[in-house]
């Protein structure tokens, strides 16, 4: 019997085991502070200077800087060694499955990245690090060419995501066996969609999450177990 093409999609919950917090769980950054959606608002962000300095210092503060990847992430990187991992979807843009031992081409970042900073004007890209490094002395930073704004390449409330992202998800949901949904809400679309798509296109759904989902009725199996010790237990049962 041939060995199943699986698909994964990871939210913010795989990555509180590397002391990232999570937006919507019950202490979600979000949930304790729901003003600061508004910092991931592109309109605000674009007309609001407060707003855009505001959220580069939550941008430098972030652990994200100083993470590392869980053994959810690892444990991943082993499922795609054994060469039954297709492709991860993540909705995180802390890097951490490259870093956790996944080949670059194996993760389609949904919603962008924190690594690279480019200018809204000029397009001009560099090291979001860089930006960091000189806050102190420009707080809202501008593109040194042009003068336009400098956002970090994460995908804003109010932004498209890239088109390529969307078009390898949907191939990824609609020729994938197995479709496993880790540490996120699908609540955030058009990525939680993807869910659908993988069922409809006979795809067992496994869901790997603290609190329930919408989607938990359309699932083969819902995995309520901490991230960190369910996700290696899943990859164990694959590859034995």
């Amino acid at each position: 019997m041939p060995s199943p093409r699986i698909a994964v999609l990871t939210g913010a919950g795989i990555s509180t085991g590397s002391g990232i917090p999570d937006f919507r769980g019950p202490a979600g950054v979000w949930t304790l502070n729901p003003e600061r959606v508004r910092l991931l608002e592109i309109d605000d962000f674009v007309r609001d200077k407060e707003v855009r300095v505001a959220g580069w210092r939550d941008w430098r503060d972030h652990p994200a800087w100083g993470s590392t990847p869980s053994i959810a992430h690892v444990a991943l990187a082993r499922l795609a060694d054994a060469g039954l991992l297709d492709v991860v979807l993540t909705q995180n843009f802390d890097g951490l499955h490259q870093a956790g031992g996944l080949p670059a081409g194996q993760v389609v970042e949904m919603h962008g990245t924190l690594r690279t900073t480019s200018c809204m004007r000029c397009g001009k890209s560099q090291p979001t690090a860089d930006v960091v490094a000189g806050l102190a002395a420009s707080p809202d930073p501008a593109c040194a060419d042009c003068g336009g704004i400098l956002k970090p390449d994460i995908v804003y409330f109010g932004e498209q995501l890239p088109a390529e992202a969307i078009d390898r998800a949907v191939h990824a949901a609609t020729t994938c066996d197995v479709f496993i949904a880790i540490g996120t809400s699908l609540s955030v679309y058009p990525v939680a969609s993807l869910a659908d798509l993988a069922v409809e296109s006979g795809a067992n759904l496994i869901i790997v999450n603290a609190e329930p989902t919408d989607y938990d009725r359309h699932a083969t199996e819902v995995i309520r177990g901490p991230i960190d010790l369910a996700v290696p237990a899943l990859v164990d049962r694959y590859l034995d």
